[in-house]
């Protein structure tokens, strides 16, 4: 499926099939057969008319307090998410159907088992085997056949810098029809509510530390990524564009880098930290006595367990309606140095960690503001050290070294 892995090869060869709703919608809205009525009742989610066209009404706004508290926003925070509707009702109906696109994946795998632990018993998963969520037709007969309340859009295609270079096309068509199927289809066939995932690399290149969600747009990307930064941002700007007209409920989610179980730990084309685990485990395995690291360990950078994501998820779909994507991070930085000695001793090589500092460092800093979700009333409970030793548990029952 489309998950938030590198490790399948997908075809972006076979053209999307033309849709009537697509062209009606470029006209005067959506198909009117399949416009979204109000529910009467919570139950009665996924009506549809055929009749007439119908637009859903604005969504309501409340008082910008922390949901749970009597304490206001800042107002700062209050001006930048001034239509925060804090219902509640993702987390009051353990029977919705929810659909959760790219299970498999990172992200998403961390998903379906915090919706489990939770009690959501009726979630709806589908592999790329299943749903090629890049054929129109195909994510619109899904969708028309499953109707699921709720959809959480982790699917994407990514890679490293090498695969960004290399293949810009797939990274750009890809994912733009991943999104662009999903989300139409949800709005048009009766979702009430779509969380969309995005990255940290929608961001200019040279933006502001902490990195606000402001930033966005303000700057160049990133050239090394900029195929998918593009595409990430044109799902958040979906998004916005069909709350602002239709008012249908549709958020996006920005989560700084991650890690934990299933994260990718391919010995080129995976991230430091991921990458780091696998070389100090290898290099104790085989009794080295050195781990040479690139640079020299000074940058800082911000890690979130994927548990902790997964988390923040259930929390932005119970409690969040707004316009703006808001960024999801752990708020605290970690110098390349110290992710190295922490890892080296949870992995439990005993050898010594050289700097080759011939080779580059990268970005001095990349931290991402994410206070408007902590002010909303969520925060990470997964400490660095306590998300490397699940990870690294994870690895050696899960990863097979040559």
């Amino acid at each position: 499926s489309f998950e938030l892995s590198n490790n399948k090869a997908y075809n972006t060869t076979k053209p999307a099939k033309s849709n009537s709703c697509i062209n009606s919608l470029k006209r005067a809205g959506p198909c009117n057969k399949h416009n979204k009525v109000q529910p009467t009742n919570q139950n009665d989610i996924t009506a549809h008319t055929d009749s007439h066209h119908h637009t859903p009404p604005n969504l309501p706004v409340e008082s910008h307090r922390s949901p749970g508290t009597s304490s206001p926003l800042s107002s700062t925070a209050a001006a930048a998410m001034a239509d925060i509707v804090t219902t509640g009702s993702f987390l009051s109906d353990k029977s919705a159907k929810i659909f959760v696109a790219g299970h498999r994946g990172l992200v998403g795998s961390a998903i379906v088992r915090r919706l489990q632990t939770l009690g959501f018993t009726n979630l709806v998963l589908r592999s790329h085997a299943d749903l090629d969520l890049t054929i129109q037709s195909a994510v619109d007969a899904f969708f028309a056949s499953e109707k699921p309340r709720f959809v959480i859009l982790a699917a994407a295609k990514v890679g490293g810098i090498h695969a960004n270079n290399t293949y810009p096309a797939d990274f750009i068509s890809v994912n733009l029809m991943i999104q662009t199927n999903v989300i139409h289809s949800s709005y048009n066939h009766g979702v009430e509510k779509l969380l969309f995932l995005g990255s940290s690399c929608i961001y200019p290149k040279f933006a502001p530390q902490p990195i606000p969600e402001s930033a966005l747009l303000t700057g160049e990307l990133e050239p090394t990524n900029e195929w998918y930064a593009v595409a990430k941002i044109a799902g958040i700007k979906m998004c916005q564009a069909y709350r602002k007209q239709y008012g249908w409920d549709a958020i996006s989610g920005m989560p700084t880098n991650l890690y934990g179980p299933n994260d990718n730990f391919h010995p080129e084309n995976s991230h430091v930290l991921p990458a780091l685990m696998r070389r100090f485990h290898e290099a104790k395995t085989r009794g080295d006595k050195v781990v040479v690291v690139w640079g020299t360990g000074a940058p800082l950078r911000e890690f979130l367990h994927v548990d902790d994501l997964a988390d923040a998820v259930v929390f932005l779909m119970d409690r969040y309606s707004g316009m703006s994507h808001l960024n999801v991070g752990s708020g605290k930085e970690v110098s390349i140095k110290e992710l190295a000695e922490l890892v080296k001793e949870v992995v439990g090589f005993d050898g010594e960690i050289v700097w080759d500092k011939s080779k580059p460092d990268g970005t001095p800093r990349k931290l991402m503001d994410s206070s408007k979700l902590m002010e909303l009333g969520w925060e990470p409970k997964i400490s660095l050290r306590d998300g490397l030793v699940d990870t690294y548990e994870w690895y050696l029952e899960n990863v097979k070294n040559p």
